[in-house]
């Protein structure tokens, strides 16, 4: 959470520096026509789980990169990736066979030892969207909706530090992860900013995901029963992001912007 606060903060100082020049389109002489090329970008993602993902997670958030090649008709096309993280695991019924009678763990000591429960997965998709422009200076710039499908994986990292408690060793631990994966898809609606000349490139906007997913563990030690029922993961984002465009020139000179 951290990271994305900071994230945050730094989008919004250098937002400030530099809106009044470019943003509104002021100082700006002349209409800058649609620009095709690559663009790559950095992006986060704030999240609040909703559905089967409400019952086993808090909230969350995401970072990861996409990369895409926007045409002269303001159609994107590409790839994307997050790592999905988060420390609220709301799992009741997790490790009660290993916990002691005051709820802890007792390692190979016989020493009573903390195990933090984290979230940890990831989303790898493809992307297609249009931006509908509201600029009349630039008219790479509008309203993006933007569509992924792909594969999403989540489970619950159980952090036995030093292998200490025996228990959860080795393959033992994946009766207790809670593994789970399937496809997914998102909807991502946002205000997209492309700078005439410069490093203001950047995306802010909402996103709803829904993963059709499934447990994929075999067996469940602690409620003593296999894990492979359908879920239907649902998250709602805050998303914003950084972009690097390379676009083309009508001479095809390639220009970092």
């Amino acid at each position: 959470m951290k990271k994305f606060v900071l994230f945050a903060l730094l989008f919004s100082l250098s937002f400030s520096s530099f809106a009044q020049e470019d943003l509104f389109g002021k100082n700006t002489a002349s209409t800058v026509a649609p620009r095709k090329g690559w663009i790559i970008a950095v992006n986060g993602d704030f999240d609040i789980p909703a559905a089967d993902m409400a019952k086993r997670f808090g909230l969350g958030y995401r970072v990861g990169p996409s990369f895409f090649y926007k045409t002269t008709s303001n159609w994107v096309f590409g790839a994307k990736g997050d790592f999905m993280l988060g420390n609220q695991v709301k799992q009741d019924s997790l490790l009660i066979n290993v916990k002691d009678q005051t709820g802890g763990f007792i390692n190979t000591s016989g020493e009573r030892v903390g195990v933090p429960l984290l979230e940890r997965g990831y989303m790898v998709g493809l992307q297609v969207g249009k931006i509908w422009n509201l600029s009349d200076k630039i008219k790479d710039n509008g309203i993006l909706f933007l569509t992924s499908v792909g594969f999403m994986q989540h489970k619950i990292k159980i952090w036995n530090k030093d292998n200490s408690v025996a228990q959860l060793n080795g393959d033992y631990v994946k009766g207790y992860d809670r593994l789970t994966n399937g496809m997914y898809v998102e909807e991502y609606v946002c205000y997209n900013y492309f700078a005439k000349r410069g490093a203001i490139n950047f995306h802010i906007g909402l996103d709803v995901t829904a993963g059709f997913t499934q447990g994929r563990r075999d067996y469940l030690y602690d409620v003593m029963r296999p894990d492979n029922q359908n879920r239907l993961d649902i998250i709602f984002g805050v998303r914003g992001g950084w972009y690097i465009p390379i676009f083309k020139r009508k001479s095809e000179e390639i220009i970092f912007e």
